[in-house]
């Protein structure tokens, strides 16, 4: 990394707003290697004994040390898998917990196994009951959650692990945030190797994002949830069984107050050849299982739409229907470059969805083709499909925020798209798939997946804090690639999304008072997003409206001394406005992950 007079007075500023231990943290973040290996960094960061001794210590300290029950179903379980479960829940460093199973094993094979470890370890917090008949995943589940006696209630397959930390971290959050409910925590897979097993595929969860879990269920392991939720949830249901875990996640999460999440790996799910995680195909019913839950949940939760299964086994795309047919406001600033302008304007009109309307803020052109282009396009004041086309003309220095706020007090839409004049729509139904999002009352802002025009991803979604302030995720990601864990290809939650291509309902926009004109180029989406997530909105990435970006052609490139200086200015007013949230983090990005990277790579 070169160093210079602007990064050093860039470094200067995170120094003081940050303090020595983030601003070192940052240098170190700028040095990360390209990779970082999954096995070696687990070694790093796992519970050492020295951190259980003290976890120990602390829980007894705790000013609420709940009994945590963990329920688990078992059949025909192999005895070395049996024994390395109950192993990694009587290490755990909190010790206030039951160990519920509940065997459907026709023979007493099992049975004869924990009678002897729990004998043999003098353990009074294992409980067993051997069922007269094999109720299923979902039955089987039940009988075990009818002998759980705590105030929260895990659940741990038969043949897979808990990390030491596992209780001590779920009472500790339990201890931080009293209103949670519903608790998961990030996983990774085991295999059995020569040398023993071996740690892989790490799922580094956002917090709660109720988008992503209806494309997928991330949540899955380590759960834990209060029972006075799981009561009024309801049990497992044996007609979701294969998805019976995704069904429950749903009326859970829909129940509780609050989820929260622990963003260590707590569960460590063994990969075999049986299982889902080693064979997707082994269970190919549960997908479709779980299509079936997700259409009862947008049921249960008042919304309207379809399921559909994506390729990827397990992922699905949630179509919300549009209601009725709003007038749709597309607010469009342009300076020159008519033939940018008309590829813009040409692609809009392929849209599928036809009540819009058009307005082009104009702003201090020279050149005579624009003026020609204005009077083509807007001749009428009508496009060749019916819809309203204007221009109007705002007259004052370049300054995107209070363009748009200006654009915005011509429109008479109920939702308004924020659109560059740069920007080349590829699907035709875009404007449904941000309208069918943007009707749900609790969404604010619908963002798209762009591309550069060489067919790699510009923009899919933004995370706070990569940089030092943001950025967007997966730029290079070659177009029919969707990354770490689909996560490019996926309906899912941010913190924000590119103004690029935007739409927000008029109340919203209102409520908010537009954009910030303080910030008059740069980070003004971000600050936008920033205050409806504030407000209490998700900001939802669709990437399934998708457009070519032909990035700032008409704002040209932040190369000289004022314009750096301003951008400067405005990482300043970012920083001071929202530096508890760059601060704590972004909730919808794992703090185990990389701050200078934009792919989900692991942080050193």
């Amino acid at each position: 990394m070169k160093i210079t007079p602007y990064r050093i007075k860039k470094g200067i500023k995170y120094f003081r707003h940050y303090g020595a231990k983030a601003f070192f943290n940052r240098l170190r973040d700028k040095m990360e290697p390209d990779q970082v290996p999954y096995v070696p960094w687990f070694e790093k960061y796992r519970a050492k004994e020295e951190e259980l001794a003290r976890q120990r210590k602390q829980s007894r300290k705790l000013p609420c040390q709940p009994l945590i029950s963990v329920v688990v179903p078992c059949y025909q379980t192999p005895e070395n898998y049996l024994l390395e479960m109950m192993d990694s829940v009587r290490k755990q460093s909190y010790e206030n917990w039951q160990l519920c199973l509940v065997d459907a094993t026709p023979s007493d094979k099992v049975e004869t196994k924990v009678l002897a470890y729990c004998e043999r370890h003098q353990e009074q917090r294992i409980s067993y009951k051997h069922l007269e008949e094999n109720l299923g995943i979902a039955g089987n589940t039940n009988a075990g959650i009818q002998e759980a006696r705590g105030e929260w209630i895990g659940f741990l397959d038969h043949d897979d692990l808990l990390a030491p930390e596992a209780f001590y971290e779920i009472a500790a959050l339990i201890n931080r945030e009293p209103d949670v409910e519903v608790i998961y925590s990030d996983e990774d897979q085991v295999e059995e190797t020569r040398q023993g097993l071996k740690h892989k595929k790490p799922h580094f969860k956002p917090d709660f994002s109720p988008d992503l879990l209806c494309s997928n269920n991330y949540i899955t392991h380590f759960l834990c949830v209060k029972q006075t939720v799981l009561q009024q949830a309801g049990g497992f249901r044996k007609e979701f069984d294969g998805a019976q875990d995704y069904d429950f996640i749903l009326r859970c999460t829909e129940a509780a107050k609050k989820t929260g999440h622990v963003p260590r790996v707590l569960y460590h799910w063994r990969v075999h050849s049986n299982s889902t995680a080693d064979n997707p195909l082994s269970k190919t019913y549960a997908y479709e299982a779980g299509r079936r839950a997700l259409e009862e949940h947008l049921a249960r939760t008042g919304r309207k739409g379809t399921v559909e299964q994506l390729p990827h086994f397990g992922f699905y795309r949630v179509n919300y229907a549009v209601e009725g047919e709003p007038l749709v406001s597309i607010l469009i600033p342009n300076k020159d470059q008519a033939t940018v302008l008309r590829r813009c304007l040409e692609s809009v009109q392929k849209s599928s969805y036809q009540n819009y309307e058009i307005i082009i803020i104009e702003n201090n052109s020279t050149e005579p083709e624009t003026f020609a282009c204005y009077q083509e396009i807007c001749a009428g004041g009508r496009l060749p499909g019916g819809q309203r086309i204007r221009v109007v003309v705002w007259e004052q220095e370049f300054n995107y925020s209070a363009i748009n706020n200006f654009g915005a007090s011509y429109a008479e839409g109920s939702y308004f798209i924020l659109l560059n004049n740069d920007i080349e729509i590829i699907t035709e139904s875009w404007i449904e798939e941000l309208l069918g999002n943007c009707q749900r009352p609790e969404v604010g802002i619908v963002g798209a997946r762009l591309y550069y025009p060489d067919n790699t991803v510009q923009h899919a979604g933004i995370v706070v804090g990569i940089d030092g302030i943001a950025a967007n995720m997966f730029p290079g990601l070659p177009r029919g690639r969707e990354g770490y864990y689909h996560k490019a290809a996926i309906q899912l939650n941010y913190s924000a999304v590119t103004a690029a291509l935007m739409m927000v309902s008029r109340e919203v926009f209102e409520e908010l008072h537009g954009l910030e004109e303080e910030l008059t180029v740069a980070f003004n989406d971000l600050d936008f997003c920033l205050r409806a997530g504030k407000a209490g909105y998700l900001v939802v990435y669709n990437p399934f409206a998708e457009a070519y970006h032909h990035e700032s052609k008409t704002r040209g490139a932040e190369d000289t001394e004022e314009k750096l200086r301003r951008f400067g200015n405005e990482i300043e007013f970012i920083r001071t406005r929202w530096i508890d949230l760059l601060k704590q983090g972004d909730p919808y990005y794992n703090p185990n992950f990389s701050l200078k990277k934009c792919n989900y790579a692991l942080k050193p």
